[in-house]
């Protein structure tokens, strides 16, 4: 199957090719990114980005940020067991642990206010301007220092003139999705947007044992700004923003056949997508606090409000961002997939973040630009992880702990235009963070700790400096080639998911820092053809890896989060646009990576992984063909956009037998619209066309219990909207 998308990619361009060689070729559209924090051409900074806007978001079936894994080069998000809590990579750098209280190497931000808990990220995704994946280590223009990138998510604003519009699609299995927006003037300065989306049903899984469905989505969101501009030097955004999610949960599979303590009989590898399995102990029910019936899913509301307030003083602008949001997590998994009271989990967490940055940057035309600011963050967090090992175990245990941090950044970004053809940048910054983690316990059924002395308080706390030093110079019209040298920290943090007795397993782990060195070129080398590629190098120091330590104390292994004193990644990155002929848009994209650990001892006996790879897929490719045909008024687009995922091999911390196989998947579309604005459109489409079948994560819980979190097999569906 592997090759039949590359096939009918190549055949699709040729056809279409022939079929409309007469006709005239259109240039290509500029895109106009915020990234450098001001608006300008995505083609003529010194960045590695790729940027999605909201209708290919729509086009490409990306739902939530997860997502989009399938629509830019080298980004992957794993869902941690199936869960709500992503594991974001980016160019392989990145971060697997399914508790909540660690932060990201990938920095995902909303209208400039960053989220710092990955599972925070999970809301859904309506009334999208654009999305900005930037590459590398972010830090010099960003509130949040990262080590692998940033996801900048902007929203539509409001409007001068009256809008409207609503979109609605139905799907396989009773899926319904909605969004809509109203947005316009409220006075001569005021001006407001209100937006939402819903989304309902969906499941496309089944118990095993009892062929109850499991999928279905139940969630709405809302957002409501209020744009004022009392003055032509004044400009405050006040961003309110609800949600509610109580949507089932994927349902993980067996991979290989499951034998039960309790004696029952062996449960077979699934064979079939669409198969899962639950149960839930009913005592331990009464402990959560939730029904015997409920099944696999989530009871969040994530809630916030942030206001942006700019002013204009002439020679600079002044730009604060203040937020506040606070996520409720309350998330029932089925580990063991089955029928069984093997391993069931349970989190209650509540996630409160309020973050403050203030900016000054210049706004004058001469060769000197910059840019500089503070950023602080306080962060608390409370979770109870519960887990029920009644059959395996004979009960059930409770992790519960509370952690708050608090971060204070100071930065800034200088560019000089020592030529029409030459510009340099350089970049600081310093930072401060400061982490505790209170009162970690671990109890089991009868017995108030299992953690030797009690519960666990730790406390973290490093000042760093990074930066970054870049030229950009512009050898022909439309083409720029640049360099970069920079350097991110990311935060350290705690092992919270432990439930040995050991108290060194609490112990701290040390921010990671990664030096990289890049080298890219952006060409629009006609007008109708667009090329952007990069390479890149990374020296990575005291890489954040979940392994083992063998403690001297009690003679044993314990897991927990260490540091890799020094590894690297290398890879590089292509993407391309073309507008062969008029109504014809082609884009391509690809990725690559490797790495290793150059130093990296895990136990008193010497053992060296000097040499082992890191654990991430190498290889992604992507792309998008669209072609248009006129109908009088009317115009009909066809579009296909397709995805590769290379293998994910686990060798150096779960071994062969979690590998996931590489997989294609491909969507394609045909859309009916006016050909001269969009006041309505139709269309049908389908996702995962060839049912390829696939695994997103393997993964183990206890021995013997070996899960994998599928993906969907093919749907299919009808989408609507209309808009003045």
């Amino acid at each position: 199957m592997a090759s039949r998308i590359p096939v009918a990619a190549v055949l699709a361009a040729a056809v279409l090719g022939v079929t409309t060689a007469y006709a005239e070729p259109t240039g290509l559209d500029e895109i106009v990114v915020t990234a450098q924090r001001k608006q300008e051409s995505a083609q003529t900074i010194g960045l590695a980005l790729s940027v999605v806007s909201g209708d290919d978001l729509r086009e490409k079936g990306v739902q939530k940020v997860n997502d989009l894994q399938n629509a830019t080069p080298s980004l992957e998000v794993e869902p941690a067991f199936g869960s709500g809590q992503p594991q974001f990579r980016l160019r392989g750098v990145g971060f697997i642990d399914y508790t909540a209280n660690n932060s990201s190497p990938v920095g995902v931000n909303i209208d400039e206010v960053s989220l710092p808990f990955p599972v925070q990220t999970q809301g859904q995704l309506f009334d999208i301007s654009r999305v900005e994946v930037l590459r590398g280590p972010q830090g010099t223009l960003y509130g949040r220092n990262t080590t692998g990138g940033a996801v900048n998510f902007i929203t539509n604003r409001p409007t001068s003139d009256l809008q409207a519009g609503i979109t609605a699609e139905y799907g396989s299995h009773q899926a319904f999705a909605a969004e809509g927006f109203v947005s316009g003037p409220l006075g001569e300065t005021l001006k407001a947007r209100l937006s939402w989306a819903v989304e309902n049903g969906g499941a496309w899984q089944r118990n095993r044992a009892t062929g109850e469905d499991l999928g279905d989505k139940d969630k709405v969101a809302g957002r409501l700004q209020l744009e004022w501009d009392p003055t032509d030097a004044i400009n405050l955004r006040l961003n309110v923003h609800l949600s509610k999610d109580e949507s089932d949960a994927y349902g993980t599979q067996l991979f290989s056949n499951f034998t039960p303590t309790s004696g029952g009989p062996v449960i077979p590898a699934d064979t079939s997508p669409y198969s899962t399995g639950w149960s839930l102990n009913p005592a331990f029910a009464q402990t959560v606090g939730i029904s015997a019936s409920t099944k696999p899913g989530v009871n969040n509301t994530n809630n916030g409000v942030d206001l942006t307030a700019v002013f204009n003083l002439g020679s600079v602008k002044l730009t604060s961002v203040s937020a506040y949001n606070k996520l409720v997590r309350r998330e029932l998994g089925d580990w063991d997939a089955t029928q069984y009271v093997e391993s069931d989990i349970y989190f209650h967490d509540d996630v409160k973040v309020f973050s403050q940055e203030v900016r000054l940057a210049s706004t004058g035309t001469g060769p000197l630009g910059w840019v500089g600011g503070v950023y602080y963050s306080n962060e608390k967090l409370a979770e109870d992880f519960f887990s029920d090992f009644t059959q395996r175990l004979g009960g059930s245990a409770l992790t519960n702990y509370h952690q708050e941090g608090k971060s204070v950044g100071v930065f800034e970004q200088t560019n000089y235009q020592f030529t029409d053809q030459l510009k340099g940048v350089l970049g600081l910054r310093y930072e401060h963070e400061k982490r505790d983690l209170i009162n970690l316990n671990t109890s089991f059924t009868g017995v108030p700790s299992l953690i030797a002395g009690g519960p666990q308080s730790r406390s973290l706390s490093n000042s760093d400096v990074s930066g970054k030093v870049g030229l950009e110079y512009q050898f022909a019209e439309h083409s720029l080639l640049y360099g970069n040298i920079s350097r991110g920290i990311k935060s350290g943090g705690f092992t919270a998911h432990n439930t040995v007795g050991n108290p060194n397993a609490v112990d701290a782990f040390a921010p990671e820092k990664l030096t990289a060195y890049e080298i890219g070129v952006k060409s629009d080398i006609t007008s109708t053809l667009r090329i952007n590629a990069s390479v890149f190098y990374y020296d990575y120091k005291d890489q954040q890896v979940l392994s083992k330590v063998f403690d001297l104390g009690s003679q044993s292994f314990i897991g927990r989060f260490v540091n890799a004193p020094k590894s690297e990644i290398t890879g590089g990155e292509l993407e391309l646009q073309w507008h062969p002929v008029k109504d014809l848009d082609i884009q391509q994209y690809i990725g690559y990576k490797k790495g290793k650990y150059k130093a990296f001892i895990i136990n008193s006996e010497g053992v060296d992984f000097n040499g082992q790879d890191l654990s991430f897929p190498k290889f992604s490719y992507g792309g998008d063909l669209n072609y248009g045909i006129g109908l009088g008024s009317l115009k009909l687009t066809t579009g296909i956009n397709y995805s590769y995922h290379d293998k994910y091999s686990q060798l150096f911390l779960l071994g062969p037998t979690f590998t996931t196989d590489s997989y294609w998947l491909a969507n394609a579309s045909i859309t009916l619209a006016p050909a001269e604005g969009k006041s309505w459109s139709a269309a049908v489409w389908a996702r995962n066309i060839f049912n390829e079948r696939y695994d997103l994560t393997r993964n183990f819980f206890l021995p013997f219990t070996n899960i994998a979190a599928v993906g969907e097999p093919t749907t299919v569906g009808i989408r609507v909207g209309y808009s003045f």
